[in-house]
C-alpha cells in the first residue's frame, strides 16, 4: 500500500520556523516529482512548494512563501522536508504532500497531475 505520511506541524508564533516532513511507503519518492500544497479553511487549495527529479532538482516555490520556505529530500530516508522560516500568521493552513509519477515535472497548480497524497499536518501561527 502506498502512503505519504506528513509531520510536523504544530502551533508557533509569527517569525518562528518549522521542518514538515513527508515519509513515503510503498513507493520511493525519489522517483517522483514531490509537491507541498497547503489549504486553510474557506480557501482553496495553495501550492506552496515543488521539486522535480531531474537531474537538476528543480525547486518551485510559491510567491507567499519564495524566500521563506525550502524543499528537499533525503533519499535515502524516502523523505522530503519543508523547511518553513519566518512563518506569518497568512502561513496556517493544514499542509499536504503529494507525489507525481513524472518525475521530470512539477506544478504548483496542476495538483490533479499528483497521484498520491499525504493526510496533511496542521501548521497554526499566531500573531
Amino acid at each position: 500500500e502506498v502512503q505519504l505520511v506528513e509531520s510536523g506541524g504544530g502551533a508557533v508564533q509569527a517569525g518562528g520556523s518549522l521542518t514538515l516532513s513527508c515519509v513515503g511507503s510503498g513507493l520511493g519518492l525519489g522517483l517522483y516529482a514531490i509537491g507541498w500544497f497547503r489549504q486553510a479553511p474557506g480557501k482553496e487549495r495553495e501550492g506552496v512548494s515543488c521539486m522535480t527529479r531531474n537531474r537538476d532538482n528543480t525547486k518551485y516555490y510559491g510567491d507567499s512563501v519564495k524566500g521563506r520556505f525550502t524543499i528537499s529530500s533525503n533519499n535515502a530516508k524516502n523523505t522530503v522536508y519543508l523547511q518553513m522560516d519566518n512563518l506569518e500568521p497568512g502561513d496556517t493552513a493544514v499542509y499536504f504532500c503529494a507525489a507525481n509519477p513524472n518525475e521530470k515535472y512539477c506544478s504548483l497548480t496542476a495538483h490533479w497531475e499528483y497521484s498520491f497524497w499525504g493526510r496533511g499536518t496542521q501548521v497554526t501561527v499566531s500573531s
